[in-house]
């Protein structure tokens, strides 16, 4: 397996713009190789959590040919539901209430499908058109990109 090596300072600066910027994640790439710097995901408690909390950047070091997972799987299918930000992402309104939407679920137009924090504003997705939820492709509190497929309604 062919190792790539960085220089800890450049991570250590990539981390420290992470802190001064505010941004959640900072990726950079040259010729054949690609470093992406994520800040980790807080524990999930919906905008409760003292400042104390927040999580510390994390490195990771990808392939530049990293495979994308369910997204390229599900992305053509006509009843994909992108998300239309980059933030984190919640299947229900607190830790305790029941999810938006489960599988199998009728949901009608409009309806809240689940919600997208960004920049400590939590936003309503709602669904596109009337259909049944077919699959859930994200988990509550994960990290999603914009046009990263939610779910899938038929």
């Amino acid at each position: 397996m062919n190792r790539m090596s960085f220089d800890p300072e450049d991570i250590r600066e990539l981390a420290a713009i992470l802190d001064e910027t505010g941004l959640s994640e900072i990726e950079i790439s040259e010729k054949d190789r690609r470093i992406r710097i994520v800040r980790a995901a807080a524990p999930v408690t919906y905008g409760l959590a003292p400042a104390a909390a927040a999580a510390a950047p994390v490195a990771a070091v990808v392939p530049v040919a990293a495979p994308v997972a369910a997204q390229a799987l599900d992305a053509s299918h006509p009843g994909a539901v992108t998300s239309p930000m980059v933030g984190v992402a919640y299947l229900s309104p607190d830790p305790e209430s029941p999810n938006f939407v489960s599988v199998g679920q009728r949901v009608e137009a409009g309806q809240t499908l689940l919600l997208i924090e960004a920049m400590k504003t939590f936003n309503q997705i709602k669904a596109p058109r009337g259909g049944t939820v077919s699959q859930i492709i994200i988990g509550s509190g994960a990290p999603v990109e914009f046009g990263e497929v939610l779910l899938i309604l038929d």
